[in-house]
């Protein structure tokens, strides 16, 4: 393991200097569960790690909010996932999260970290993108807002300024009857990264399904039909296979050391129909 600094700033002023002083040289920790790791295989030229746990202003945990919920900087996954009001209005994300490691680790990791490595195989992501997640950002020069799906640049790459970090992620309470799920294909659950992940989202009133897609692409996808044709019970089996194909072949999925790019590509649709399936049973038994 490589030396660095440690600092536990307690306001934003030192993290903004800090941020400043190190040039980019710097990990920010919050849970510290992916980064740790790093840091023990000397995978980051890190010159200092800045403890963001000591700014109170982070620590607002689960809130309510106009219509929906904000997740602060430092909630952790394990207090995410017992929250009967994500578990009521956001189930695929909770089960994303259940995905992540052990009781152990989600109850260290946060759901900010794990959307800030920007990994296209992020669990969490494909949930976050089909409910329409916002993240708020707070730098030194100011706050702003973003859609998740423009949060993601490219592999490890956010939309993060050198001296940003995120507050907070916004959820909006769904508006109408919806079904959701989630599916993750991986060869060793709580130990490896997904190899295909998959998160539906079946709005039948608007005529839509939203699915978010993770480790098929650059950055975790978001794609949506808006037809009606994967909503509507009475919709002939051969077109509804048809309209999943189409969007599953948004996905530019590669081949790795997890599986081949026509693998992912069969599982991809496999997943899909089975996710879609699933919201659909969801629903049903939530009007009955």
């Amino acid at each position: 393991m490589s030396t660095f600094q440690y600092y536990r700033p307690q306001r934003f002023e030192e993290l903004w200097q800090l941020m400043v002083e190190y040039n980019n040289a710097f990990s920010l920790l919050a849970g510290g569960t992916d980064l740790l790791v790093r840091l023990r295989k000397g995978r980051t030229n890190s010159r200092a790690l800045i403890d963001i746990k000591g700014l109170q202003e982070l620590h607002g945990g689960i809130q309510e909010i106009n219509g929906g919920l904000r997740v602060g900087a430092l909630a952790l996954m394990g207090d995410l996932v017992d929250d009967a009001r994500m578990q009521q209005h956001f189930p695929a994300l909770v089960e994303a999260m259940k995905w992540v490691g052990s009781t152990q680790i989600r109850n260290r990791a946060t759901l900010t970290g794990n959307i800030c490595n920007a990994s296209p195989a992020a669990d969490t992501a494909p949930a976050l993108l089909v409910y329409g997640a916002r993240v708020n950002i707070l730098g030194s020069l100011g706050e702003r807002t973003l859609s998740l799906e423009d949060f993601f640049l490219a592999p490890g790459r956010s939309a993060l300024n050198p001296h940003e970090i995120v507050q907070s992620i916004d959820l909006s309470y769904p508006e109408t009857p919806n079904g959701s799920s989630f599916l993750r294909l991986t060869r060793r659950r709580g130990f490896d990264l997904a190899t295909v992940s998959v998160a539906c989202l079946l709005i039948p009133e608007a005529g839509r399904i939203r699915f978010g897609l993770g480790a098929v692409a650059p950055t975790p996808l978001l794609v949506i039909d808006g037809s009606g044709v994967l909503t509507q019970t009475e919709s002939a089996q051969v077109a509804k296979e048809s309209a999943l194909a189409k969007l599953a072949e948004r996905a530019t999925p590669i081949s790795d050391v997890r599986a081949s790019k026509e693998y992912r590509q069969a599982m991809l649709f496999a997943l899909m129909s089975k996710a879609q399936h699933i919201a659909s049973e969801r629903l049903n038994q939530s009007r009955s």
